[in-house]
C-alpha cells in the first residue's frame, strides 16, 4: 500500500519521491516517528544528538508565508498548500519546503488551477495529481490505518468527493468511494449498504437538497461528516440550502463541514480512521 495514493475507486496510481534530498532535520515528523525516535534512544541504536536533531521545532519563514514545521509533532498531521490565491512559483516553493522535511508523509497542495497543475508536473514529475480534485501530492503516502468511505449523491458533486477522498488518502487512511446514489434513487444507495458499513467514518457529500446523509445516517450506525456542495438551481443560493439542511438532520451521528469543503472532511474522516485503526 506504500507509496500508492488512490484517485479513483479503482486505480491508484504510484506516488515517486521528489529527487531533491531530503535532509533529517527539521521537525515534519508525527507522533509516531516521535515514538520511534525515541524507542531508539532507549534501545541504544540512536544516538541522542540525531534524534534531538530531528525533534527541532518550530517554522520556516519563506518571507510571503511561515511553514508551521511543528505542526504534525502537535497534530499528527503536517501543514497543507491552500493553492487558491497563490503564484504557481509559490506553490512550488511551498511543496518543495515540505517535501524536503524529514517525515515520510507527502506534501499536499489543494484548491489548485491550471497553472499550479502544470508547474508542480514540470517541477515534480513523480508527484500524483487529480485534476478532478484539484490537489496534488509530493512523497509516499502513510501506510493506511482504518477505512473510510466517500459517498456522493450525484455526479456534479465529484469534484469536492475527489479533494475529500484525496486528501483522506494522504492523511493516512484508506479510501473507498461510492458515487451517484442521491435521494432522487435511494435504492442505489441499498444495495452498497454493505459498503457503507465496513467503514470507519463516511464523508457524504451531497448538493441541492442535501438530504443524503441523513438518509445515511439512519441506515447505518457508521460516523457521518456530511459536506454540502454549490451544486444545485437559483432556491439553493451557492450551497446554503444543502448546508442548513444537513445542520438540521434528525439522524443522529452527522456531523457537518462547510460548504464545498472535502479538504475538512477528508481531514476529520482521516483522524478517526487512524484512531479506530490504532485501536482506538
Amino acid at each position: 500500500m506504500r507509496g500508492t495514493l488512490l484517485r479513483s475507486d479503482r486505480s491508484r496510481v504510484p506516488l515517486i519521491q521528489s529527487n531533491r534530498a531530503r535532509p533529517h532535520s527539521v521537525a515534519l515528523v508525527d507522533r509516531f516517528e516521535v515514538r520511534a525516535l525515541l524507542a531508539g534512544v532507549a534501545a541504544g541504536e540512536l544516538p541522542v544528538d540525531d534524534a534531538l536533531d530531528a525533534l527541532v521545532t518550530g517554522y520556516t519563514d519563506l518571507g510571503y508565508a511561515r511553514i508551521d514545521t511543528d505542526r504534525a509533532l502537535r497534530t499528527g498531521d503536517p501543514e497543507v498548500v491552500y493553492g487558491a490565491g497563490k503564484a504557481p512559483e509559490q506553490v512550488i516553493e511551498l511543496l518543495s519546503a515540505l517535501a524536503t522535511g524529514p517525515g515520510s508523509r507527502p506534501a499536499l497542495a489543494t484548491r489548485l488551477d491550471g497553472a499550479a497543475v502544470a508547474a508542480i508536473r514540470d517541477a515534480f514529475p513523480g508527484a500524483s495529481i487529480d485534476e478532478t480534485a484539484r490537489c496534488a501530492a509530493v512523497g509516499y503516502l502513510p501506510e493506511p490505518r482504518g477505512s473510510i468511505c466517500v459517498v456522493s449523491a450525484g455526479t456534479s458533486d465529484a469534484p469536492v468527493a475527489a479533494e475529500a477522498a484525496f486528501v483522506a488518502s494522504a492523511f493516512g487512511a484508506r479510501v473507498e468511494r461510492v458515487a451517484d446514489v442521491g435521494v432522487a434513487g435511494v435504492h442505489r444507495l441499498f444495495a452498497v449498504r454493505d459498503v457503507l458499513e465496513g467503514a470507519d467514518c463516511l464523508v457524504v457529500v451531497a448538493g441541492m437538497d442535501g438530504a443524503l446523509p441523513s438518509v445515511v445516517g439512519g441506515l447505518v450506525g457508521v460516523p457521518v461528516v456530511a459536506v454540502p456542495t454549490s451544486v444545485g438551481y437559483g432556491a439553493s443560493y451557492g450551497g446554503l440550502a444543502a448546508l442548513l439542511a444537513m445542520l438540521n438532520s434528525c439522524a443522529p451521528g452527522v456531523v457537518v463541514c462547510n460548504v464545498d469543503n472535502g479538504f475538512g472532511a477528508g481531514v476529520f474522516a482521516a483522524r478517526v480512521a487512524r484512531r479506530v485503526g490504532n485501536g482506538g
